[in-house]
């Protein structure tokens, strides 16, 4: 499978907001919007991304298909990385291979990444870039409606 970034095109943005309304991968993400349904907030949010020299965001692509989105956001030496990719397509390696890429591009360091703490897919991913666990924490979930233990973890290098 050819996995590739690119920057985020207008056309991505349905593809991106079907992809953040599938329930199952909400509740494995779980620090999710309040209200994934809300379009209005959805595209304000995008228009936000976009607009900000801060975050370095890119359309993940796999065999030129839109399978998700990486980003890193947030201020000098508190910069952290996301990731969202479409279920249809969890289990590849396509994350590891993004998030990977991203990682050549943004080169500065520490990165932080924050996962819940069952999501072992998420924090596999994580760990093959080079990320560890660097603290445990608990936050309130909107996915789940409820506070959940989550994790921290830090890449150095």
């Amino acid at each position: 499978m050819d996995i590739a970034l690119r920057p985020v095109h207008d056309s991505d943005l349905p593809v991106f907001f079907r992809q953040s309304n599938d329930p199952e991968a909400l509740r494995m993400a779980a620090f999710t919007p309040q209200d994934p349904a809300d379009r209005d907030r959805f595209d304000a949010h995008w228009a936000h991304i976009r607009s900000s020299p801060q975050i370095v965001v890119r359309t993940v692509l796999a065999d030129g298909d839109v399978a998700g989105h990486v980003s890193v956001y947030g201020e000098p030496g508190e910069r952290e990385v996301t990731y969202w990719v479409d279920r249809a397509h969890w289990g590849k390696g396509i994350a590891t291979t993004a998030l990977r890429a991203l990682l050549t591009e943004v080169t500065e360091r520490p990165l932080y990444a924050r996962v819940a703490a069952d999501n072992t897919g998420s924090r596999r991913v994580l760990e093959h870039c080079g990320f560890e666990v660097s603290a445990h924490a608990s936050g309130y979930a909107p996915a789940r409606g409820a506070e959940i233990a989550e994790l921290v973890l830090t890449l150095d290098t």
